[in-house]
């Protein structure tokens, strides 16, 4: 296992909120080594002992139940160093040592490609391993554009090298949703609606907005996890395999289609809030109505829908059964994620990470194939050929197409 974790993005939310408490749940289950180290790079000019005040603030507020030997041994664990990821030597300096180790990139996207490069440049040691939070690109482009300099980069070893997280891959119940077949079934919902609003996050939210927040990533996991041919194994590559022919078999839908199975909307007030800027026309909530060319799928629609603001919480996927099958209207089947299921996702996707195994990362021809999904959308939208709608805060959100 890899012993060394060098957190780039170290001040930030992702950090606070997930992987701090994700390293105090690991050392409390007693799945992390002996001697096992943090060194936190961001741009605050902190010192070690800042940046364990930062860790002892964010533990106490999102992981209060942690036992007080958890939390100091996370302590003990911490180091600090200031970086700039555009200079290749402030780069250096955090990567000094000959062992492996994992770079965790709990940055903006647009940074991505500068930080990896000056990783590389700075001589990563063999067995090393680099984390890439989504989204994995802003467009299909962009991505292959990324993959590109990864394979460029890393050779034959990139897909073992990179791993590209989505962190609803570490939640169990989602490890649990596979094997569907849709000949019983009408209709197949996954759902991403919450009641909170921006929550502090209007800086990278209104430069996403809903479909590139959770829709392409989060939604077209979950999509393929219930779509995918059953495995022949349990092996990682295996499992991705069957995500990518699911995902490649979704129908991109064309232009006239787009605006016929697609809408948009942002709850009233948004663009008054803090950081937002109105001139994007960023949407807070997405619905998509897609199909899939299987066989077992024949007939059966895949409807997405993501908000923010909205009446209640519901995440996880609803199977609509089709008229011959009810024994009432209306019957259908509820996979329901947990609230609790952000927190326990991460010390899974740490563990894959630090362990070498690949099961909970998005291998990069899958993260292409969901921005193919969704691309033409992107287009449809930025031209204004699907009208901004408006919602109330608190309500339910626009009409189901």
């Amino acid at each position: 296992m890899i012993e060394r974790l060098v957190l780039f993005g170290a001040s930030g939310d992702l950090t606070g909120r997930f992987l701090l408490p994700a390293l105090g749940a690991l050392h409390a289950q007693g799945r992390l080594p002996d001697g096992f180290q943090v060194l936190g790079a961001a741009t605050e000019d902190w010192d070690d002992e800042g940046f364990r005040r930062f860790a002892a603030e964010r533990l106490e507020a999102h992981a209060p139940d942690l036992a007080t030997a958890s939390r100091e041994a996370v302590a003990g664990m911490l180091r600090y160093r200031p970086v700039d990821v555009a200079d290749a030597q402030s780069v250096a300096g955090l990567l000094d040592a000959d062992e492996s180790l994992a770079a965790y990139l709990a940055l903006p996207q647009g940074l991505f490609a500068t930080t990896v490069q000056n990783i590389v440049s700075a001589g990563l040691p063999g067995g090393s391993r680099v984390a890439l939070e989504k989204p994995f690109g802003e467009d299909l482009q962009s991505a292959r554009q990324l993959n590109e300099l990864l394979h460029s980069t890393f050779g034959e070893d990139a897909e073992k090298t990179v791993f590209r997280v989505d962190h609803v891959l570490g939640m169990p119940t989602v490890q649990n949703l596979r094997f569907w077949s849709g000949q019983r079934i009408e209709e197949v919902e996954v759902l991403w609606e919450e009641t909170l609003a921006l929550e502090g996050r209007a800086g990278f939210y209104d430069r996403a907005g809903a479909l590139r927040d959770v829709m392409q990533n989060h939604m077209m996991q979950l999509l393929a996890l219930v779509a995918m041919d059953p495995l022949a194994s349990g092996a990682g590559d295996d499992l991705r395999d069957a995500k990518v022919a699911a995902l490649h078999a979704v129908r991109a839908l064309a232009p006239e289609d787009v605006e016929r199975c697609t809408q948009r909307a942002r709850y009233e007030g948004y663009v008054e809030e803090e950081g937002v800027d109105p001139a994007r026309c960023t949407e807070t909530f997405a619905e998509l109505l897609l199909e899939l060319d299987m066989p077992r799928w024949k007939g059966t629609r895949f409807r997405l829908r993501a908000g923010k603001a909205l009446a209640r919480r519901r995440k996880g996927v609803v199977l609509h059964l089709r008229p011959a099958d009810r024994e009432s209207p209306g019957d259908e089947l509820r996979i329901e994620i947990d609230d609790s299921e952000d927190a326990t996702a991460y010390p899974s996707v740490l563990l894959d990470l630090l362990s070498g195994g690949n099961s909970l990362s998005v291998r990069g021809d899958e993260a292409e194939e969901a921005w193919r999904i969704v691309d033409p959308v992107l287009d449809a939208w930025r031209d204004d050929r699907v009208p901004m709608r408006d919602y109330a805060a608190g309500s339910d959100g626009p009409p189901r197409l």
